[in-house]
């Protein structure tokens, strides 16, 4: 194991596990919507990927390891297609979801430019979607922007509205990310799929907490990635639609891996664990919402004198993520007075010191939006750990108050 610094160590304790000593960090982990830990039984899948003792080989390769490697590669795409309901071949392997998105949304409107160069997207969505749309605005693309209502839904009507004959292209998030609000995508995709408009759904949130099938609901394109959803980071993919077949300009060049759409060489190792990290996705999704709902309703109940002002839609939404704010007390100062546990202020992309542009777009004031906190958890929180959790946001919000 690296070793880390002096300062690091002194945060960090040891527990006893079979044959190593393993660093446990001491604060309650409740940041799952930045990122998840790895479950064991993907690491392990990970770790016979990776070794000498296991199948290692490059999946290109013409030879016995080469040809074990390229059937893993295609049991892990069989496996990511089946949470979704989709053919194994819609399946592209990225190096995550900021790939996915750039792919998708560029590679869809520099390919259906003919149709019109006109975008329709949120105001709300993911920094890779923002900031690919406004590099397409730069090459002569116009994009609308949707304001959502005050709970962070996209309003139908006003989304009909922004259509028009040379939309060729919509983006929209499934899950926010900071808010956890659900957007009406099965509504979404019947309106684009019957004007003939590519629909592009960021899913990354959705995927593991919410039932999906693109046989059902007509999306064209759906970005996603493991690390949300209890696998290594640096893996995701795109589910590219094939009927009606969806075609995108490719934006990685070299030897033409996962059918000329994104090049370069497949790393085995982080997608057979992707695939077994959405196989247990599949497996125990009811259960693990379940457990979460419960976990919710606690955290909820615990802080509920504390008068906690919550943003976003409080029914459509997803259980796992709660962001919300007490009164107008700084986050940053909020979270300095409860080191015991990790939470975060806005989205991990988000630079040091920038105000959330998702709650800005909710018409919260910077102030306001300065004063937001995000609780999320997932499969491995305990219900003690939300207890402990409970106890410190009291102790920190009596600690502020009286400063």
């Amino acid at each position: 194991m690296r070793a880390l610094p002096l300062a690091s160590l002194r945060n960090i304790s040891y527990v006893r596990r079979p044959n190593n000593f393993y660093p446990i960090m001491h604060p309650i982990y409740l940041d799952y919507a930045a990122t998840t830990p790895v479950d064991p039984r993907v690491a392990e899948k990970l770790r016979f990927y990776l070794t000498s003792d296991g199948v290692f080989a490059n999946p290109s390769s013409d030879h016995v390891l080469g040809h074990v490697a390229k059937q893993a590669v295609e049991v892990a795409r069989e496996e990511v297609a089946a949470l979704i309901k989709a053919e194994a071949r819609e399946i592209i392997w990225t190096s995550g979801a900021t790939e996915a998105n750039n792919l998708a949304i560029k590679g869809a409107a520099q390919l259906y430019q003919r149709k019109g160069k006109h975008i329709v997207t949120i105001k709300t969505e993911h920094k890779t979607v923002l900031d690919s749309c406004q590099y397409l605005e730069k090459e002569g693309f116009r994009v609308t922007y949707l304001q959502t209502e005050s709970n962070g839904v996209v309003d139908l009507e006003k989304f009909k509205a922004a259509l028009t004959e040379e939309t060729s292209l919509v983006s929209v998030m499934w899950v926010n990310n900071e808010l956890g609000v659900i957007q009406d995508i099965q509504a979404m995709a019947e309106i684009t799929a019957a004007r003939g408009i590519r629909l592009h759904v960021d899913a990354v949130q959705a995927i593991g907490k919410l039932e999906i099938d693109v046989r059902q609901t007509p999306v064209d394109l759906m970005s996603f990635c493991a690390h949300k959803i209890y696998g290594p980071k640096g893996i995701g993919g795109l589910y590219i639609r094939r009927k009606p077949r969806v075609h995108l300009a490719a934006q990685i060049h070299g030897g033409g891996q996962e059918q000329g759409l994104r090049s370069g060489t497949l790393a085995t190792h982080q997608i057979a664990a992707m695939g077994e990290a959405f196989r247990l996705a599949r497996q125990e999704l009811h259960q693990d919402q379940q457990k979460i709902q419960v976990l919710r309703a606690r955290l909820l109940s615990g802080i509920q004198d504390l008068q906690p002002l919550i943003h976003g839609d409080l029914v459509q939404t997803v259980p796992n993520i709660i962001n919300l704010r007490f009164a107008e007390i700084p986050a940053n100062k909020l979270l300095r007075a409860m080191p015991e546990v990790a939470l975060s202020t806005a989205s991990a992309c988000m630079q040091a010191n920038q105000t959330s542009h998702v709650l800005r777009a909710l018409g919260l004031s910077e102030l306001e939006a300065k004063a937001a906190i995000r609780i999320s958890f997932g499969r491995f929180t305990t219900e003690a750990e939300i207890n402990f959790a409970v106890e410190q946001l009291h102790s920190a919000i009596g600690h502020c108050e009286g400063l």
